[in-house]
């Protein structure tokens, strides 16, 4: 493979250096399979960042450097990123800080989990052996251990353990897929969104162990405080657009319609013509799951509808079955229970409503599960 190295780099003179030379003369000759480059974002740093890297492009030849308008991380990153890949071919991009608080000796590491199948891997500091420095400012782990945590809850997505880190390796088509959508964003919330992003797609995502390191010169460029807050209001409205606009929030929009179905048609055949309520519960649900059927396979589970005129019988009753079960134990089962043994008949749609917010739960379940179960 040809993977390249990308790291921005504004202001970062006196790191910049020492970054080059472990690469060069530490890590790319421990890399015997692959063909290494190392490619330098630089905004045009002020402090003369472009100047040392030109003059060491000088003595290694593999060795780049990309400059541009600064517009914030993600801009750099996706320019620099951009260039390797679509100019000069790369397979695989790898950022890192080029504050050297990512070991550049890790490296060989995320080329590994790479050759094992994953589309994206990023250094972890909380988890299989990664560690952050004794030293860092307690705010600092604070602000970055509570972040990680609230994006493993916020998102569900608990098998990854550093949402924020920026060491991290990419497939070509990963990158290209996914350049435009986070294109826009700064600091620690560019590398967020790329990684939610990416699994939202369904890319393959896998970690190592990093051990982060203490900068030694120069200032950070973060403000911990900021980040924090600007991470939270991406990573929880986009969580939002994930349920509203994915298989739940469409689930309940359809069950919305069959909920209505129902309540018309116990309504009806308890107020008009004196049903018992959880009689006319089963032939209300009986309309109501035929309706949900169908606008679940055509719409909620689209990607897995049934495509034969066998399969969307077989579908159908392996649904009326499932649904039996709730609807007769969870939702007439609390109308039963209700109107027999805590109130009386006349509260009997309290209980219907009661009984139809648990039987909402359950059918998402096994139907996403067992219905229309991914293959």
């Amino acid at each position: 493979m040809k993977i390249y190295i990308v790291s921005a780099a504004y202001n970062e003179k006196e790191n910049v250096r020492e970054l080059i030379t472990i690469f060069e003369e530490e890590v790319f000759p421990q890399i015997k399979n692959h063909d290494m480059h190392i490619l330098i974002a630089d905004d045009n740093s002020p402090d003369g960042t472009g100047d040392v890297v030109r003059e060491l492009m000088g003595k290694y030849k593999n060795l780049g450097i990309n400059q541009g308008e600064k517009k914030g991380l993600g801009a750099a990153y996706v320019r620099a990123m951009g260039y390797a890949i679509e100019h000069e071919g790369a397979d695989v991009v790898i950022s890192i800080d080029a504050d050297l608080q990512h070991d550049p000796r890790a490296v060989p590491s995320f080329i590994k989990k790479m050759e094992e199948g994953y589309d994206v891997v990023s250094g972890t500091r909380y988890s299989g052996g990664g560690s952050m420095p004794a030293k860092w400012p307690a705010q600092r782990k604070l602000f970055s251990v509570t972040a990680n945590i609230l994006m493993r809850i916020i998102t569900g997505r608990f098998f990854l353990h550093d949402w924020t880190g920026g060491y991290r390796a990419i497939k070509k088509e990963v990158f290209i897929k996914e350049k435009e959508k986070v294109r826009e964003y700064k600091g620690y919330t560019f590398q967020v969104a790329f990684l939610y992003k990416t699994l939202l797609d369904g890319y393959k995502a896998g970690e190592v162990p990093i051990h982060f390191r203490i900068r030694r010169v120069g200032d950070s460029k973060i403000a911990p405080l900021a980040y924090i807050i600007n991470v939270l209001k991406y990573v929880i409205t986009e969580r939002i657009k994930e349920v509203a606009t994915g298989s739940f929030g469409k689930f309940i929009i359809v069950g919305g319609v069959g909920f209505m179905l129902n309540a018309i048609i116990l309504r009806i055949l308890v107020d008009k013509f004196h049903w018992v309520p959880y009689y006319a519960n089963l032939i209300g649900a009986v309309v109501a799951i035929f309706s949900n059927y169908n606008f679940n396979n055509l719409w909620t589970f689209k990607h897995r509808k049934a495509t034969s005129f066998w399969k969307y019988i077989f579908k159908m009753l392996q649904f009326y079955l499932t649904s039996a079960f709730g609807v007769i134990v969870i939702q007439t089962g609390t109308i039963f229970v209700g109107v027999h043994f805590i109130t009386q008949q006349k509260d009997y749609f309290i209980y219907f409503i009661g009984g139809t917010g648990i039987l909402l739960v359950w059918n998402f379940f096994v139907y996403s599960k067992f219905i229309w179960r991914k293959k």
